[in-house]
């Protein structure tokens, strides 16, 4: 008959939780559980990095790991809600199959290989300076000053932010490029 009586139906109608929206809806065991977003050390603003929409997230950080990532009630343009894509983004940062390193690949090459940051940062430098000065252009072909690139372009992603893309547009305008778009415009 204990047992019986522990059945939350039994609860909603003996008690003075009619509806079941509280202490009748509640066992022994959802009373000690609680969000796993209030034992967080600290919460950063990001946005989702799926499409062109930037809806706001609050990333949830515990012992410097994410322990969950859910819609900003404060962005107007999601409202806090988040597509499924979006919901599940805390998969694409905690997977123990992503890739953390720099990987490359020589050319000609059939392996990959890890790379340290500081070596992989001085190939692209290395890259890019070559680059502009094989294409620099101090004129065009009827001797108007141009001072450009033609061998560097840039398309940026539609999930940068505006600062991230005016950044991005400093960054190439200053090396000469005059190539630059971005997905969210076109």
């Amino acid at each position: 008959m204990e047992q019986f009586l522990g059945w939350p139906l039994v609860r909603q109608v003996l008690g003075r939780d009619r509806l079941g929206r509280g202490e009748a809806a509640m066992s022994q065991r959802s009373r000690g559980l609680q969000p796993r977003t209030t034992t967080a050390d600290r919460v950063v603003d990001s946005v989702c990095p799926f499409c062109a929409v930037g809806c706001a997230q609050k990333v949830f950080v515990k012992d410097e790991k994410v322990v969950q990532i859910e819609g900003s009630a404060a962005s107007p343009v999601s409202r806090g809600r988040l597509c499924p894509k979006g919901s599940a983004s805390k998969q694409l940062v905690t997977s123990s199959s992503r890739v953390t390193t720099v990987r490359y690949r020589r050319p000609h090459g059939t392996e990959w290989e890890d790379l340290d940051r500081e070596t992989a940062l001085d190939m692209i430098a290395d890259r890019v300076i070559a680059t502009r000065k094989q294409f620099w252009e101090w004129e065009d072909e009827k001797g108007r000053r141009t001072r450009r690139t033609l061998g560097i372009a840039s398309l940026g992603g539609a999930a940068l932010d505006n600062e991230e893309n005016y950044l991005m547009k400093k960054l190439y305008t200053a090396m000469g490029a005059i190539q630059i778009e971005n997905q969210a415009r076109i």
